[in-house]
């Protein structure tokens, strides 16, 4: 069924500046602050390429990601897509790794805020979830007034993100260029799988411009709207890690920043400030982490209570998730949902899910969506059509290099799920 011109049909107030702003703020947070350190450890210098294998293949999802959601411009993303244009257990399984995967990561942005806010306080960790759960209630609260607002806040966050960046860029700059070939050099350090598996982890750290995409139904003019958000983005994202990976391994070298991964309440970046410029540095770079936390917190809170009304819309999800508010700008239903099941991860204090299973899931979720591109009417394409083949195959071929382990833990769950879906529809078709 056509849910375009639904009743429930959220108003468009978002332009092009907004949405590269929404996405900027989803991608720009734990993805520069920790995922770096993290491929570091395992790449070694060659972290530097991941980065860029990591933005190809975010960008050729971005691009079919836009050319999607500029011709069905409507809430869910990659679940819509999938019901539109290839089956209804492909949107289903997209829908459900989304929700899977990115509830357990903004509960885990909220317990990393929680951790650099005592940091900063100086106070005991025994407070670390009631913070995180005051986090997201606040931030819930922020998204429930609708997305107009909620740009509002995400500008400030992003900003207060960025300019910490830039300074930590500056400070650790003249070191960077007196010892950096040292650090360097050898580029290589490790095997070709390595820097393929570090890639992988560092294509997570671009996945928040699809937050652009589940929120095309309230982007003006979204087949202009969209795809300029998604490149635009995508470059300032890719040129931002570039620079943060060079100037910090310059600085450091690559086994310091990947060492720095598991002290307890730092990032790699702010160990990497304290060692270089000192304590005041280090503080506004935990500023900086603490924001962008918040930002992926509140952009993920969106993106998710976005999926959750289209489920709502299609019965994938209990129906009354699709209900919108007085104003018609924001599934008040969803949101209150995403924010409970949140906090539910939040009690456990300390989520477990890691960047390799958000690859994982993250990575089959946008194979859906370059499929789904390839569907595409000659008159509906934006771009070439190598550019979902090359996505799609790219995709595929990652998420396999993560540990075993977790990839057969993913497939149980998408199994799990298509189970789960094939039974309600067939008690939806018997009623």
């Amino acid at each position: 069924m056509s849910v375009s011109n639904s009743p429930t049909q959220l108003k468009r107030e978002l332009g092009v500046f907004g949405a590269t702003l929404m996405g900027l703020g989803s991608i720009v947070g734990t993805g520069v602050f920790v995922s770096i350190g993290i491929a570091a450890g395992i790449a070694g210098p060659a972290v530097i390429l991941a980065v860029v294998i990591g933005a190809i293949v975010a960008t050729c999802n971005g691009l079919s990601s836009a050319q999607l959601a500029a011709n069905h411009a409507v809430s869910g993303g990659t679940y819509e897509y999938g019901y539109k244009y290839l089956t209804p257990a492909f949107g289903f399984t997209a829908g459900w790794m989304f929700l899977v995967a990115k509830t357990a990561s903004a509960a885990t942005a909220a317990l990393g805020f929680a951790g650099y806010f005592l940091n900063i306080c100086g106070w005991s960790n025994s407070w670390l979830v009631p913070v995180a759960m005051l986090a997201v209630v606040v931030i819930t609260g922020i998204v429930l007034t609708g997305i107009r607002r909620s740009n509002t806040a995400n500008t400030v966050i992003v900003s207060v993100t960025l300019l910490s960046l830039g300074l930590f860029v500056l400070v650790c700059l003249p070191r960077a260029v007196t010892v950096g070939m040292t650090n360097l050099t050898p580029f290589f350090t490790t095997s070709p799988g390595a820097v393929l598996q570090a890639s992988a982890l560092m294509f997570v750290a671009y996945t928040g411009y699809g937050r652009i995409a589940t929120m095309g139904e309230e982007a003006r003019s979204p087949r202009v709207t969209i795809p300029k958000a998604m490149i635009i983005c995508l470059l300032l994202t890719m040129l931002l890690y570039i620079v943060v990976a060079t100037v910090a391994i310059g600085a450091v070298g690559a086994d310091f920043l990947s060492n720095t991964v598991g002290q307890s309440k730092a990032a790699p970046l702010e160990v990497v400030a304290r060692n270089v410029a000192g304590s005041g540095v280090a503080l506004v770079l935990a500023i900086g982490a603490m924001t962008a936390m918040l930002g992926v917190l509140l952009n993920l809170i969106l993106g998710l209570s976005r999926v959750l009304l289209a489920m709502g819309r299609r019965s994938d999800a209990p129906r009354f998730l699709a209900r919108l508010n007085r104003e018609q700008n924001s599934p008040y239903w969803a949101v209150i949902f995403v924010g409970i099941a949140i906090a539910l991860l939040v009690l456990l204090g300390n989520v477990k899910t890691t960047w390799s299973f958000s690859a994982f899931s993250v990575l089959i979720y946008y194979a859906i969506t370059n499929l789904a591109s390839l569907k595409l009417l000659p008159s509906e394409r934006l771009y070439p059509v190598w550019v979902g083949w090359l996505g799609l195959l790219s995709c595929l071929f990652l998420a396999f290099w993560v540990d075993s382990a977790i990839w057969q833990v993913g497939l149980g769950l998408i199994v799990a799920g298509l189970i789960w879906h094939k039974i309600r529809r067939m008690v939806g078709e018997r009623l």
